[in-house]
């Protein structure tokens, strides 16, 4: 089962969910939409899904039998089994809460799992919803387009190294690592400390700056690793490190001309905030 964990916002809320590519479904996490339907926080919703459980259960009600548990990343950024439901027993779920929110919801479900099928037939459109979702919490049109830029640079990177027998998790985040650090002197756990972030994405953090020398490393080890054509982790590892060595050249080059560091401790909340309080005026 090839499953992609996606954050899902419903009203600012967040909804986790699960993309299977095997049944072409959503799985969501029930807990948070209790949360999203009571208005409540994790805690209270996670004790109102367990008495509601309980009592479905009870009246035999299949729907919460044939639910199961999938792990997804908890509050504390950690993997965590929890119950979930796809759109079908969602929708079953929902008839069983009072909520004003019910209706608005369901519309949204529906939304959602319309947009992801759109989505694996036009991949460009999930380029659009991500400038829209951005747009949204207040990035600017250029730091915007900087992003979309990485992930392309990103996709064709990880590409190569699938191509060259690199292995998926531990040896991507590792590789991920090695660039990371090259150019800009931190570990991804270390940068991400640095900036005070915790389950928030870099990348989604990064200033314009940072964006652009973490693309010209992921860049160049891409067009290094075609070149050279290493073969598995530890081969592609040298090439990594040196994709990263021509963007921490650059960055030095630039420093010296400004005077002080690149690296900034900024994180989105930061340098969005101005434009937040402009709103509110």
């Amino acid at each position: 089962m090839s499953q992609k964990e996606a954050l899902q916002l419903f009203e600012q809320k967040k909804v986790r969910t699960l993309w299977d590519d095997q049944e072409e479904k959503w799985y969501f996490s029930i807990v948070d939409v209790v949360s999203v339907l009571t208005d409540s926080d994790y805690q209270t919703a996670r004790k109102y899904w367990k008495v509601l459980k309980g009592r479905l259960v009870k009246e035999g009600n299949e729907t919460v039998t044939n639910c199961y548990q999938l792990k997804m990343k908890a509050s504390d950024g950690k993997m965590r089994m929890t119950d979930v439901a796809d759109t079908e027993q969602l929708f079953r779920i929902i008839q069983s809460i009072p909520s004003p929110k019910a209706e608005p919801f369901k519309q949204w479900m529906a939304q959602v799992a319309r947009q992801r099928i759109d989505q694996m037939q036009d991949p460009e459109l999930s380029i659009d919803q991500a400038i829209i979702d951005y747009k949204r919490l207040g990035y600017s049109d250029a730091w915007i387009n900087q992003r979309i830029k990485s992930i392309e640079v990103r996709k064709e990177l990880t590409d190569e190294w699938k191509r060259t027998g690199v292995k998926e998790g531990l040896e991507y985040a590792s590789l991920t690592d090695i660039i990371t650090r090259e150019w800009s002197g931190f570990t991804t756990k270390q940068y991400k400390q640095f900036k005070g972030l915790k389950k928030e994405n870099l990348r989604d953090n990064m200033t314009n700056l940072e964006i652009a020398f973490n693309i010209l490393a992921e860049a160049s080890a891409t067009e290094l690793s075609k070149q050279r054509d290493p073969h598995g982790f530890h081969q592609q590892a040298q090439v990594t490190k040196d994709g990263g060595s021509v963007a921490k050249a650059a960055r030095n080059q630039l420093e010296s001309q400004l005077g002080h560091s690149v690296i900034s401790p900024a994180k989105a909340s930061d340098y969005l905030l101005p434009d937040k309080e402009q709103a509110q005026k």
